[in-house]
């Protein structure tokens, strides 16, 4: 199995804290946001890869982060060759740049390089392989005024995706999409045809849930301890409180 970690955006929100300096490297509680996605990783024995996927801008700082010490799994730098926000290649554009890179032909885990969650990663991926089938991380945000930010989900009793609503003023559930994605091998062919369609955004990754869920079953694992989702100052400043804490 391989793992991506989505470290290619701008973070245009943090600026200007974030305009010389990527987000996923911004520390939390003395440590980089980056390392406690690592930390969950190293629990996943059939990880043989870390591919973290950045920008030109970026790249030279995450090779000098990653020189600094060892992490106990093989880590691999890739520069998606942009410069800038206006070029970004989106998500899902850097998800497809990575498999076709790195030539990855394993069951693909996907976590964006800006969320803080709790150790159920392996219980995540035990879930995913009984269902033999795409999953992705959910978290009950517990407030549907809140939930309108996010990608809201319905699931039905057997977790399968029956509902997916990008940012919808009205949600109908406090379930909403957390950017971890679990895709097996035989699936990852699909991040490339969806791409074809140039009619669809690049970047929202909760856009090709969506695409993917009307065509096979998708299913949701709900995770029950924490999750912050890095995009704003002030999701910064609660994922620090919590960490003191």
């Amino acid at each position: 199995m391989k793992a991506l970690i989505l470290a290619a955006g701008y973070a245009t929100r943090l600026y200007p804290i974030t305009k010389k300096y990527p987000k996923s490297l911004l520390e939390v509680n003395g440590r980089p946001i980056i390392d406690y996605i690592i930390d969950s990783l190293k629990q996943v024995r059939e990880i043989d890869e870390i591919i973290v996927i950045t920008n030109s801008r970026f790249f030279a700082l995450f090779k000098k982060w990653k020189a600094k010490k060892t992490y106990g799994k093989n880590i691999v730098i890739v520069d998606d060759q942009t410069l800038d926000n206006e070029s970004r290649l989106g998500a899902i554009g850097d998800m497809n740049f990575a498999i076709k890179t790195r030539s990855i032909k394993d069951d693909l885990l996907v976590i964006g390089g800006d969320n803080l969650f709790g150790k159920e990663v392996v219980d995540f991926l035990d879930f995913a392989k009984k269902k033999k089938s795409p999953s992705i991380g959910i978290y009950d945000i517990g407030d549907l005024s809140n939930a309108m930010h996010y990608g809201v989900v319905t699931l039905d009793k057997n977790k399968k995706i029956t509902g997916f609503q990008e940012k919808p003023k009205r949600p109908k559930t406090s379930l909403v999409a957390m950017c971890l994605y679990y895709f097996p091998k035989e699936r990852i062919a699909l991040i490339k045809e969806y791409l074809h369609n140039r009619l669809r955004s690049n970047d929202a990754t909760g856009l090709y849930i969506d695409w993917l869920r009307k065509r096979l079953s998708v299913y949701g694992f709900v995770f029950n301890s924490f999750w912050f989702d890095i995009g704003s100052h002030s999701s910064y400043h609660s994922a620090k409180k919590r960490f003191l804490k």
